[in-house]
């Protein structure tokens, strides 16, 4: 956990040689396989997530991430029966970071996807999760948090594209949507170039 979130330059966040940021909360997903030898991990995909919808703070998202999701526990979640997906990094409306899959390997969070021309999105990208939907604003915290751990999967990563789900996912999924705020997020990385259609 991050005492000092609010203030980026006390702790930097680092990715470690195994594929974790030793300095958040760690639970330890299921759902992920071994990446593809030789592929280069240079996609960092931005998503948003609740349970139930534009609902927050509750456990449910760790419970699907986990496999462990009481599916009668919302009407909602019947869709879900069966279902197995994980990011690697979780972002809660107070900024809290949670990771559930190490960027080493291949989560399971974009589903039939592709960019570029190249399907497969999971083989070489990284999924963050932020908390929330596609018609409610994300938060300061959340855009902090969002910031930090980027620039830490930068420098640990050779990442050379920042995309939303509905990039690679056309007409499938819309996330994190329309009240994310690309440009703050891209003002937030100086002499970066977040790849985002329409992106001034």
């Amino acid at each position: 956990m991050l005492d000092n979130l609010r203030d980026p330059t006390l702790i930097p966040l680092r990715i470690d040689p195994r594929g974790w940021c030793p300095q958040i909360e760690q639970h330890h997903s299921p759902n992920f396989g071994t990446r593809p030898a030789g592929i280069a991990i240079n996609l960092l995909v931005i998503h948003n997530i609740s349970l139930p919808l534009a609902e927050f703070c509750g456990p449910h998202i760790v419970d699907l991430f986990l496999n462990r999701l009481e599916i009668d526990a919302h009407p909602s979640f019947h869709d879900l029966r069966g279902v197995q997906v994980s990011s690697h990094f979780l972002i809660r409306r107070d900024g809290h970071l949670i990771q559930f899959v190490s960027t080493l390997d291949r989560a399971w969070h974009a589903g039939v996807s592709c960019f570029e021309e190249r399907e497969g999105c999971n083989d070489y990208s990284i999924g963050i999760e932020l908390e929330g939907c596609d018609f409610l604003p994300f938060t300061s915290d959340q855009y902090l948090s969002l910031q930090l751990l980027s620039k830490a999967l930068i420098d640990a990563h050779p990442i050379e594209h920042i995309v939303g789900h509905d990039e690679i996912a056309p007409g499938r999924k819309t996330d994190p949507g329309p009240c994310f705020d690309w440009n703050r997020y891209a003002n937030s990385l100086p002499h970066w170039d977040v790849q985002r259609s329409g992106l001034g």
